[in-house]
């Protein structure tokens, strides 16, 4: 009987799992480091992104994965400015910075796998690296695409996920692999399930309103034809929904009580909410402009973070396990007690 696929590939997997072994232990803070890093990573390649697109520098590079046909870097062209080429071969570049993030948090989370077993934690971790890979091939299907408003509009939201993911990563760094407990009533329940919903239903509004807009990335590319005053309307509508529920969710905590910890995170939804609709008005009120335009990009990505760590706030998974070299030594239970060993 011939062997499978699977029994080649058993002997890598052991080497691989020994040689991460041998790396040294990542301390709670430098966990909680890596966690942050790829909050930031995820996060910046799509402030990027939108500097890419503002500056009309989104076809810089005239293919992918190469720049320009036969060059993988900027080459001297007549019909396409430098500093065009430049921007767009930066941000690219960046993806190279992201997917290094995205592989620290791998080992990171794998090396603290082998010391107490964190499977959830080891999926999350790989999430980063598969989501690169699928940002870039969209991103360079967006290119091959010349920039069409709707596939720049998946590109953008293939990434916010990816934001939402590394938030649970970096509080999967911080806490324990147990099924997760509510700490807020059924109907705060709904309500939080709601809010997130409507964080999407926001972002989702928002990219048909950027495909409506003056920026696609390139004076060539068609745009969404739609009003899009209409548009605008429809996507602001979602944000006071949006606002009118965290408002109904934050009567609920008072009435059942919360910890501070939870009341932190709900009051900074409410500031970076607010401030990314003040944002949004403004923008809008004088034309859209430029900077204007990333900074609204980087509030959609504070509006997923606040969000996703007020998901996180409102379910306890219990304390992370204690370290396989401490074990047997103060340990504690999720709950702070010492644990009982008979």
């Amino acid at each position: 009987m011939s062997a499978g696929p699977w029994s080649h590939a058993y002997p890598r997997i052991v080497v691989l799992n020994s040689l991460v072994a041998r790396l040294p232990l990542p301390s709670p803070a430098a966990r909680k480091a890596v966690g942050i890093a790829a909050i930031v990573a995820q996060a910046g390649i799509g402030v990027t992104g939108s500097v890419v697109r503002v500056t009309g520098s989104g076809l810089g590079c005239a293919t992918w994965p190469q720049c320009q046909p036969g060059s993988m870097v900027p080459v001297a062209h007549d019909e396409l400015h430098g500093i065009h080429q430049w921007i767009e071969f930066s941000n690219r570049l960046l993806t190279g910075v992201v997917i290094l993030v995205a592989v620290l948090a791998v080992f990171t989370a794998w090396r603290v796998h082998l010391d107490t077993p964190r499977k959830r934690l080891l999926a999350l971790a790989w999430t980063m690296p598969g989501g690169v890979v699928l940002q870039a091939v969209v991103g360079g299907m967006t290119v091959l695409a010349k920039l069409e408003w709707w596939t720049v509009a998946i590109h953008f939201l293939a990434s916010t996920p990816l934001i939402w993911l590394a938030t649970l990563l970096l509080h999967a760094f911080t806490e324990g692999d147990e099924r997760p407990r509510w700490l807020v009533p059924p109907i705060a329940r709904t309500f939080l399930v709601a809010l997130v919903v409507l964080m999407w239903a926001i972002l989702v509004a928002g990219t048909t309103v950027t495909g409506a807009g003056p920026h696609g990335g390139d004076t060539q590319t068609h745009r969404l034809d739609a009003p899009i005053e209409t548009l605008a309307r429809v996507h602001s509508g979602i944000l006071v929904v949006y606002l009118v529920v965290l408002a109904v969710f934050g009567l609920t905590l008072l009435r059942t009580g919360a910890s501070h910890r939870l009341w932190r995170r709900y009051g900074a939804v409410w500031l970076v909410a607010v401030a990314q609709g003040i944002l949004g008005v403004v923008q809008y009120a004088l034309g859209v402009p430029e900077a204007l335009v990333s900074l609204h990009v980087l509030g959609s990505a504070l509006v997923i973070v606040a969000t996703g760590a007020l998901w996180c706030g409102a379910r306890d998974r219990g304390l992370p396990p204690v370290s396989g070299a401490s074990a047997g030594r103060d340990a504690v239970t999720a709950s702070g007690y010492p644990a009982v060993t008979p």
